[in-house]
């Protein structure tokens, strides 16, 4: 699959039937790559200050996904105005992927887009002539476009490594049993970083 690592703009949060789309702190790119690969819309801001992350989250309706208890302390996330959820530090991002399933009760879904997350429509092969190299139109027969961005992906050489991530991550969360409903509000941690007990 072609992997672009461009973070992707956080865009409206408008496909219901899509689940829950999130908004990834500075330190959670690698996590919103792999929900991404596990179908869901999640966006990435890179260097943007906690306030102006918060509001973002709350005009775009994203659930926030931060490894920083300081933002869990700030009043849209106190009053549910903003839904988030406290991913612990120290996790791999596969492993902070399989953490956000299962803490939502999510299941995997077809991928999305994995450098903006972004929905993918299959896109014709007659179609891709110079968009794509044309050794990749010759050997193979399958192509996606993603609706947001453009990008055009194919089942490629990453393609393998995604699947099993994403299997992995799934493995572990359907593992550790169902947690909270997507539709409610996700637990912030306590002081200290903790999350709290439901």
């Amino acid at each position: 699959m072609l992997v672009d690592e461009a973070g992707g703009g956080a865009g409206p949060a408008t496909d219901a039937a899509a689940g829950p789309s999130f908004l990834c702190d500075a330190m959670l790119g690698g996590l919103s790559r792999w929900l991404r690969g596990a179908g869901y819309d999640a966006a990435f801001e890179h260097g943007i200050d906690d306030g102006e992350l918060v509001r973002l989250a709350q005009r775009t309706g994203r659930v926030l996904l931060s490894s920083d208890a300081g933002v869990f302390e700030r009043r849209p996330l106190r009053t549910a105005a903003v839904r988030g959820l406290y991913v612990p530090r120290g996790l791999r991002p596969m492993e902070q992927a399989g953490f956000v399933l299962r803490e939502l009760g999510l299941p995997v879904r077809d991928p999305r887009c994995m450098a903006c997350g972004g929905a993918l429509a299959a896109a014709p092969k007659d179609t891709l002539r110079g968009a794509v190299p044309a050794l990749v139109v010759e050997r193979y027969d399958e192509f996606w476009r993603c609706e947001r961005c453009g990008k055009v992906l194919w089942k490629g050489s990453h393609w393998e490594g995604i699947v099993a991530g994403v299997a992995t991550a799934a493995a572990g969360a359907a593992g550790a049993g169902v947690g909270v409903d997507a539709g409610a509000t996700a637990l912030a941690p306590a002081p200290g970083g903790r999350k709290p007990s439901p």
